[in-house]
């Protein structure tokens, strides 16, 4: 069942470190939670020579597509895996529309580009309707800060957009020798998983807008970090303005929100 690498070098401009552990490979697979008595569809980001593509392909509660934007990693794919061919997808993740993939919520699986890994998320994040589950490998330092709570250095603005729609579990460490060629960095494994929250109690929008704010200011207290917000007097002089944002929880992310919306007479603003 196990494929050889083969002959698809891995390319410095696309970020690829190609997995070659195999006891990795089926835990990253063996760590998306599928339903006993449904079909799952899932979408592989960047499958590259099919080193998870193999323990799926063959799993027939699994209704499998692949998006790859590396060309020769396409031809591997559609050569080694004959009966994936009609759901290989040609062309980049962060173009796709993903309301046109499954007809119905899916789960993404994929060992992420570190240098795009943010940008993966943020279109999760667009689309959290659609995407119910992610199991992933990036940097493990951002895999902590993902799933890292409030308190913490590492806490930031994908912690809590992300935690605010998904249960996050960061599941197992991965070191560069399990890769082709080796990055210089630890990698990680973590699963997000669709929460029940529909949507927030606030403007999500200004939600947002908050969060980057206070982040982008973080050794700021959120009185000097949200001050280009133009809050009102009563707004800053409140105690929760005295702490930085890597000390507010989600929910308190939202109260604040809250808060701001009412100041200003409950219309929030795009971001």
């Amino acid at each position: 069942m196990e494929k050889s690498l083969g002959k698809v070098r891995p390319k410095k401009s696309l970020g690829q470190h190609f997995l070659h552990d195999q006891n990795t490979a089926r835990r990253i697979v063996e760590s998306l939670t599928t339903p006993e008595n449904d079909t799952t569809p899932v979408l592989e980001i960047g499958p590259g020579m099919g080193v998870l593509t193999q323990y799926m392909v063959t799993n027939n509660k699994l209704e499998l597509k692949v998006v790859e934007i590396d060309r020769d990693s396409v031809k591997y794919l559609h050569s080694h895996y004959p009966s994936l061919s009609a759901n290989i997808i040609e062309g980049d993740f962060l173009e796709m529309d993903l309301q046109r993939v499954f007809g119905a919520p899916f789960s993404i699986i994929g060992n992420f580009p570190y240098n795009i890994s943010s940008q993966i998320f943020f279109k999760v994040l667009e689309h959290r309707d659609q995407v119910n589950q992610v199991v992933c490998m990036l940097q493990k330092e951002v895999a902590e800060r993902i799933a890292e709570k409030e308190g913490s250095k590492t806490y930031g603005i994908l912690s809590v957009l992300l935690q605010a729609y998904y249960n996050i579990q960061y599941l197992f460490k991965v070191p560069p020798g399990a890769f082709t060629p080796p990055p210089k960095v630890m990698s990680a494994v973590i699963r997000l998983e669709r929460n029940a929250t529909a949507k927030l109690a606030c403007d999500e929008k200004l939600f947002v807008k908050v969060v980057k704010q206070g982040f982008n200011n973080r050794r700021k207290t959120l009185r000097n970090a949200l001050k280009p917000l133009d809050l009102s007097a009563d707004i800053a002089a409140l105690e929760i303005m005295d702490k930085r944002a890597e000390q507010l929880s989600v929910e308190q992310f939202v109260h604040l929100t809250q808060l701001i919306e009412k100041g200003r007479g409950g219309a929030g603003t795009g971001i």
